[in-house]
């Protein structure tokens, strides 16, 4: 029940924010909206104000926007197809915006409710180099051998940077005084990094939250962008990706862990479903940004009939790839052998 009701929250809030975000783009470029709807299949509810549907559908898995004249002719002057090559660009673009935004969102609460970490020590691991050395309670770490350290992340990376056998020399302020510790560092065998063993105070901020929430974020991208790079290389493959059996799996496994677990997994698919949206596979959004940058550089827009039969292709090869890591999902989990 827990699973279920995580993967529908963190479901409808990405697609929400999707959807709302090209419509909104839609609206304020002057492009008509015929419907907008949240979720797929039969209608649960629906209710029109002005020129536009608006609906809840019975399964949480998409949804859409529907505007006159994105997918077939339409005479409208207001339909999609008659708006300026920008005004289309901002609408089909908006949707992953609006999935950064929340992926932003979510990670600033995320981050004021965490505290940021900062290079005062809270405490000190029993029997480690840095408690065997005399690191107390309270002091604040300064430099890492004349290395100047401003903030945990970069603590972090001097001393794993340091061999796990060689002396290193820490600054630190203690009571107003400066003082200089040395000690050799050890090598951590839960994660084969090396460490001096002291946990830094954490802070809470709005100020740090929100240079959290947006550090995080990038951070995100990064992560996105270097599997996709190693896809391409060959050094990871399809049975490394995950489908929406994998992702309701995830969601359930994070929502054993609270809240804010939660909230940190709906930021991380938030943004790898902005970002892939706009890669420039058919039947994406990326896609149909690559068509309407051709009709700029050609001075005329592909048939609308050639577009869809791109898009229908592009479709089909993403459910097949989506059947078949669904299956490879199954077996990963042993979905039915529990």
């Amino acid at each position: 029940m827990i699973t279920a009701i995580a993967a529908i929250f963190v479901f409808l809030m990405v697609i929400l924010f999707h959807e709302f975000g090209h419509f909104i783009a839609a609206k304020s470029v002057g492009i008509k909206v015929n419907e907008f709807s949240i979720g797929m299949g039969p209608k649960v509810f629906q209710k029109k104000k002005g020129e536009t549907k608006y609906s809840l559908r019975l399964l949480p898995i998409g949804g859409y926007v529907s505007m006159e004249g994105e997918d077939e002719k339409s005479d409208d002057p207001r339909s999609f197809n008659k708006a300026s090559p920008l005004a289309r660009i901002i609408t089909v673009s908006a949707g992953a915006i609006m999935n950064f935004i929340l992926a932003i969102i979510v990670l600033i609460i995320v981050s004021f409710n965490v505290g940021t970490p900062t290079t005062t020590v809270e405490e000190t691991i029993e029997n480690s180099p840095a408690e065997r050395a005399g690191i107390l309670n309270g002091d604040v770490i300064k430099s890492i051998n004349n290395i100047e350290v401003k903030d945990w992340n970069s603590i972090v990376n001097t001393i794993s940077n340091s061999s796990p056998d060689e002396e290193i020399t820490i600054s630190i302020v203690r009571d107003g005084e400066n003082i200089t510790i040395s000690m050799i560092p050890t090598l951590s065998e839960e994660d084969n990094r090396v460490i001096i063993g002291i946990i830094p105070k954490y802070e809470r901020s709005i100020s740090a939250a929100i240079a959290g929430g947006f550090k995080e974020t990038g951070q995100m991208f990064q992560v996105m962008f270097d599997f996709i790079r190693m896809l391409f290389k060959g050094q990871v493959s399809t049975k490394d990706l995950s489908g929406p059996v994998g992702v309701i799996y995830t969601i359930g496994e994070a929502a054993k862990y609270g809240i804010i677990n939660l909230l940190y997994l709906l930021g991380f698919i938030s943004v790898n479903l902005g970002v892939f949206n706009l890669f420039p596979l058919p039947a994406l959004d990326g896609s149909r940004i690559v068509f309407i940058l051709i009709e700029l550089i050609r001075g005329k827009p592909i048939s609308p009939e050639k577009e869809g039969y791109v898009h229908f292709i592009g479709f089909i090869l993403l459910m097949l790839l989506m059947a078949v890591v669904t299956y490879t999902d199954i077996n990963r989990f042993n979905i039915f052998g529990r």
